[in-house]
């Protein structure tokens, strides 16, 4: 069993009971999915950087990203339909405890001048987006590996119904929010 599991079902779910007073720990809002997406703008004249996305996603993640194709044309851009524009990885179960875990303690402390995470990350249905700039940041990635350096989005998709109780939540785990 991951550890954040672990960590969850024994100390989370029965404090998260006392503080919000559900009647039972059913009702207690839990972590549904983590997606994690790559947007690579140089992957309509590049291949190479599309395929160097997909393998430091794939590092990770633990499992294989699904190529995200462009949904229309749009001349602005130069973008055509169906033009591959990015990959992107959904997580459940204990991969995706054991993702949350490497993000929360190693990855998001190696950010270079981190001062804590935004509470306006939210959205008022209690899932959380995050926006990192480098996946260097994970330590599966090597520097002397990658070619071009990419941004990443990680959605943590809640149960909650609200962004209070899924800061709670997301605090609990070991998100590092800034203190106000």
């Amino acid at each position: 069993m991951a550890r954040l599991k672990e960590i969850y079902e024994k100390k989370i779910i029965p404090s998260m009971v006392k503080k919000f007073g559900y009647k039972n720990s059913m009702m207690v809002p839990r972590v549904k999915k983590v997606c994690l997406n790559m947007g690579v703008s140089s992957a309509k004249n590049d291949s190479k950087s599309l395929e160097s996305a997909r393998k430091s996603l794939a590092l990770i993640s633990g499992q294989q990203p699904v190529v995200t194709r462009a949904k229309r044309s749009i001349a602005g851009f130069n973008l055509r339909q169906d033009t591959p524009i990015g990959c992107k990885v959904t997580m459940r179960g204990d991969r995706m405890y054991e993702f949350l875990d490497r993000l929360f303690n190693l990855a998001i402390p190696r950010i270079k001048d981190f001062q804590g995470i935004s509470l306006d990350q939210f959205d008022s249905r209690g899932n959380f987006t995050l926006g990192l700039t480098e996946q260097l940041v994970f330590p599966e990635i090597s520097y002397d590996e990658i070619e071009v350096i990419h941004g990443l989005s990680v959605a943590i998709v809640t149960t909650a119904v609200n962004d209070e109780e899924a800061r709670e939540l997301l605090a609990s785990l070991g998100l590092p929010f800034k203190s106000e």
